[in-house]
């Protein structure tokens, strides 16, 4: 049941980014285009209507003891700040920035198609396959 609604969550979300246009690189580096005048406000819209379902959300768990598919909620996240975090937060904002994509809108663009898609998804495969390799590395377990 838990696949069952990832799947359908993702689904979900891969559709709102399409029916938003967040799948196309240009719309999202026009938002990030500030200083020459030609701002487009889309995503900041977009991520204004995320938060009220995610507000729910928080609400609504908070009245849970335990999640509606079985199962125990996870630990929250460490809080601590370091450099690890900041390094990969640096890499992401960079290749955010350069070429319009994060993880979610690039595999949702993936349905329109096209050689810069899959070329950036590919990277992005590597890279975590790369980055999870020196984190185990760094680890001692790998």
């Amino acid at each position: 049941m838990r696949i069952l609604v990832s799947l359908l969550g993702g689904l979900l979300f891969g559709l709102g980014l399409t029916v938003s246009d967040m799948i196309d690189p240009a719309r999202v580096l026009g938002f990030l285009q500030v200083a020459d005048g030609s701002w487009d406000p889309t995503l900041a819209f977009v991520m204004g209507g995320a938060l009220v379902p995610m507000a729910i959300a928080w609400a609504v768990r908070r009245r849970l003891s335990a999640p509606v598919c079985g199962g125990s909620f996870p630990e929250p996240a460490s809080a601590t700040i370091d450099a690890r975090l900041l390094a990969g937060s640096a890499l992401f904002g960079a290749g955010w920035g350069l070429v319009g994509f994060c993880p979610g809108p690039a595999f949702a663009a993936l349905t329109q198609g096209g050689g810069p898609v899959l070329i950036f998804v590919a990277a992005m495969i590597a890279g975590f396959w790369i980055g999870g390799r020196l984190v185990l590395r760094g680890s001692g377990t790998g």
